[in-house]
């Protein structure tokens, strides 16, 4: 038996961040259901739930639609017929099988016959010469239950009809908990092989395996839609086909690894800007590889303030995790800024790539690097990074609660999920802690170790505590779809390690051509603070700062005697929020810490502002990185005009080493502008006479 080939190397990582390695997170489609690992096994009693599964996947017919054949009943083809006598059988009691069929030179097979599977007896076999051969009782009886088809050809059209039928038994038909273990029943489903074969490559016995099987999919012992010698017969066909494959894929990954490294020598001799690094173990294979394109770096210099670092896909047969990291433009769209392929998940591995990346990007490290939930890449971080605020996706939090508590709280589970967002819109820290603590209690969940995982990582995914860290626009899930369909164009299809270099940059090429979909909306205001946003912010930013503007005059103003302001939705939907105005340094600050989270002002502060008479918003208030144009392109329009090579990338430079300096704080960047308005007057004034570049 040989192994179904994969149609595509990626796959999700399914690997549960709780730290125990036989726990992993099962994805199907957008649901994802947790498997009890070996420790809940060994605990468990056979108490669960009285669902029964079958297994015989979808089919036209079931039994409600089902009744007994006839003669002259008619179908469109000789397989319906089957799938229709199959499933009235199974609903009687017993199973069928193929018999004869005959065909001619004109029609091709003109008849099918399908009788009970006792029908007709078993032939004597010839006896092995052994000492003590096997004699194996059989079940057919003789048993005349049949369905005859005759295949009819009227105007062209095909179809079948039931010539004979008889459905007299001269056996005991069986109950529906016995008909379910006939071999025509019992299938092992394609999803099911890869679990058994996963779980028995890790060492686990058949029978525990079966055990395993029916604690995941919560049903009773013995009711899964096949038995344990099937599991058995399963992996002893595998076995063989499992060495082989292992030793081919072991082969095959170091060969195309090595064709991956030298694709990326071959294009760092042509582009100077990429950039590239491996490690090798003791025998000079490679283990880990990572890479960044030109304008990656280029783009970090501007957008590098927040970095994305998804490790959502890993490669099976190669063994490898994919690692990409992102940004996020001021347009909204997610930018590739660096690539990495790692052997595994520790934090040996992620403290590598981060040490690559950061080399990559010239020594900057982001504000905010956002992850999934990992407790090696957090150790990484941590150590790499310390100046950096990790946060941990709040959708990645999410998609696992079912995965971690629907078996453990059955019925209950829908109000704990409840109960999670609502202690999710905690306004300050000991709210979340005391609600926390009451949801925990109050559902059984002190001593459980996903509970326990969440509220030791607290700190980098809960609203209340990643208010104050900035990450622009990254936990939209319009950029989130940014993501996905970036990793559509590189996962969705077969593939292979060798064209992984050429399809992520054709990827990222082609997220840099696709237009934004954010044009500037019609002024609904009317207010100065409004055009005077819509003409210095892009598109995309524009348009939420334009709807925090429209809804802000949904909020009541109170000013404090001692000086703050207290701003509160008018029909007090909302918890209140405290801003502080200062006129004379023109700086506004909101206790929502919108600006510092996302880079936008928020309706409390621009509320303020109107009912203060402030007709425009201060400058400061505009990032850099929301503004329409940006150093990075106009640097990249220069280079495109046919100015020197040399030249070029030495301007780059300096103008990127400008940036990094003057973006430390107000003064230096207030300094910067005013020396530029001078030098760019001088470049003016100089005679063209010896221009590079003649048009």
């Amino acid at each position: 038996m040989s192994l179904k080939p994969l149609n595509n190397i990626w796959i999700r990582r399914q690997q549960c961040p709780c730290g125990d390695w036989k726990c992993y997170i099962r994805f199907e489609g957008n649901e994802s259901s947790c498997l009890v690992t070996k420790s809940e096994l060994d605990s468990s009693t056979t108490t669960t739930t009285t669902t029964t599964a079958t297994g015989t996947g979808s089919s036209l017919y079931d039994n409600n639609t089902v009744f007994m054949p006839y003669v002259g009943q008619i179908f469109t083809t000789d397989d319906d017929a089957f799938e229709y006598y199959s499933t009235f059988a199974r609903k009687s009691g017993f199973s069928i099988r193929k018999a004869r069929s005959t065909e001619s030179q004109n029609l091709g097979v003109y008849r099918r016959d399908f009788v009970c599977y006792r029908s007709g007896f078993n032939q004597p076999r010839k006896k092995a010469h052994v000492e003590h051969p096997r004699e194996r009782k059989s079940v057919r009886c003789g048993c005349d239950a049949k369905l005859y088809l005759t295949k009819e050809v009227v105007d062209g059209v095909t179809h079948w009809f039931v010539s004979q039928f008889s459905n007299v038994h001269n056996h005991e038909l069986l109950e529906d908990d016995q008909v379910r273990l006939l071999p025509a029943y019992r299938k092992i489903h394609q999803s099911d092989q890869d679990r058994i074969l996963l779980l028995s490559k890790a060492g686990f016995p058949v029978n525990r395996i079966v055990k395993l099987l029916e604690l995941e999919k919560g049903v009773q012992a013995g009711h899964l839609p096949f038995i344990e010698k099937d599991v058995r017969n399963f992996v002893r066909a595998c076995k063989k086909s499992v060495q082989e494959n292992d030793a081919f894929l072991s082969e095959k990954r170091e060969s195309d690894t090595l064709e991956l490294l030298e694709s990326c020598k071959a294009l760092a001799e042509r582009d100077m800007d990429f950039a590239y690094d491996c490690t090798s173990d003791e025998n000079q294979k490679v283990e880990n590889l990572a890479w960044a394109f030109g304008d990656s770096v280029g783009a970090y210099s501007l957008f590098g303030d927040v970095v994305v670092f998804d490790t959502t896909y890993r490669s099976i047969p190669y063994g490898l995790l994919l690692g990409v990291f992102f940004g996020i433009d001021n347009n909204g769209k997610a930018i590739l800024v660096g690539c990495v392929l790692l052997q595994d998940e520790s934090c040996l591995s992620f403290t590598w790539a981060l040490q690559t990346f950061v080399r990559f990007m010239r020594g900057r490290h982001p504000q905010t690097i956002l992850t999934d939930m990992d407790t090696g890449l957090k150790d990484a971080i941590a150590r790499e990074m310390p100046n950096t605020h990790h946060v941990v996706f709040m959708w990645h939090i999410v998609s696992k609660l079912a995965s971690w508590f629907s078996q453990t709280l059955g019925s209950h589970y829908d109000e704990f999920r409840a109960g999670f967002e609502m202690f999710c819109r905690a306004g300050n820290i000991d709210e979340f802690e005391q609600q926390w603590n009451l949801l925990v209690t109050r559902f059984g969940l002190v001593p459980d170790r996903h509970a326990a995982l969440l509220y030791s990582c607290r700190a980098s995914w809960s609203p209340c505590y990643i208010r104050e860290h900035f990450v622009a626009q990254t936990m939209t899930p319009e950029f989130n779809l940014s993501i996905d369909s970036f990793f559509k164009r590189i996962v969705a299809g077969p593939t292979c390690m060798q064209l992984l270099l050429e399809e992520v940059s054709a990827a990222a090429s082609l997220a840099r051509q696709i237009p934004s979909r954010f044009t500037y909306p019609s002024l609904k205001t009317c207010m100065p603070m409004e055009d005077q946003a819509r003409g210095i912010l892009t598109p995309y930013a524009f348009s939420v700062l334009q709807n925090e503007l429209v809804l802000s005059v949904q909020y009541a103003v109170s000013e404090m005697a001692n000086g703050p302001y207290i701003v509160h939705h008018f029909k007090k939907m909302e918890r209140e929020c405290c801003v502080i105005w200062n006129p004379e340094n023109e700086e506004i600050q909101c206790s929502c810490k919108e600006f510092e989270h996302s880079g936008i002002l928020c309706r409390h502060t621009l509320r303020v502002l109107t009912v203060k008479n402030c007709f425009l918003i201060p400058e400061q208030y505009f990032l850099l990185r929301w503004r329409q144009e940006s150093p990075h392109v106009a640097a990249e329009n220069q280079n495109g005009q046919g100015i020197g090579d040399d030249c070029a990338q030495t301007f780059h430079s300096l103008t990127e080493t400008l940036l990094t300096e003057s973006m430390i704080c107000k003064d230096r960047l207030d300094y910067a502008n005013q020396e530029l308005s001078l030098l760019i007057d001088r470049v003016r004034n100089v005679a063209p006479a010896n221009c590079l570049y003649q048009p």
